[in-house]
């Protein structure tokens, strides 16, 4: 009954990625601020209106590619779900290479985008928007952890941090 529930469970939950690639973090940018991503980065941003069009164009160009990133992303979390009943060594290995292999990625896009973000619109608010995105990513990895279970259903009530 437990693994009917839990694949029933890996399920829905590709559906919902599945639809979470299609709207790109949308929904949880939303619940986490009110508002859209760009919007909060708008609000964000203290980009001198010389610099908009430019920082504009090449962050609708980050965001495609950091999209790109998502899928991929989404594509190893569906995997991991695919493979969670049976996962064995090897496949456990196989997924935590993709996994390192992504969280490289990952950061080379935001090393290659920074200085072209600082020619765009300088070190401090290049320096800005990144870490906003750090902030936002964490929070997305932290959700997604926090809904898929554990290798071997860890219970997570038993290591919670305790709150002060």
């Amino acid at each position: 009954m437990k693994k009917s529930l839990f694949g029933l469970v890996c399920v829905l939950f590709g559906l919902m990625l599945n639809a979470q690639s299609n709207k790109e973090d949308v929904a949880m940018v939303q619940a986490m601020f009110g508002k859209d991503k760009k919007a909060l980065v708008s609000q964000y941003m203290t980009i001198p209106e010389a610099q908009k069009a430019k920082f504009w164009a090449l962050y609708d160009e980050y965001e495609d590619k950091r999209k790109e990133l998502g899928r991929e992303r989404i594509a190893l979390i569906e995997d991991y779900a695919k493979k969670y009943t049976s996962l064995d060594d090897k496949g456990a290995t196989e997924l935590m290479t993709k996994k390192l292999a992504w969280a490289d990625k990952y950061t080379k896009f935001q090393q290659a985008y920074f200085p072209k973000f600082t020619a765009a619109i300088g070190g401090k608010q290049a320096a800005k928007l990144l870490q906003l995105e750090d902030y936002l990513e964490n929070n997305i990895r932290l959700y997604i952890q926090d809904e898929i279970p554990f290798i071997d259903q860890l219970d997570k009530t038993k290591v919670e941090p305790k709150k002060q």
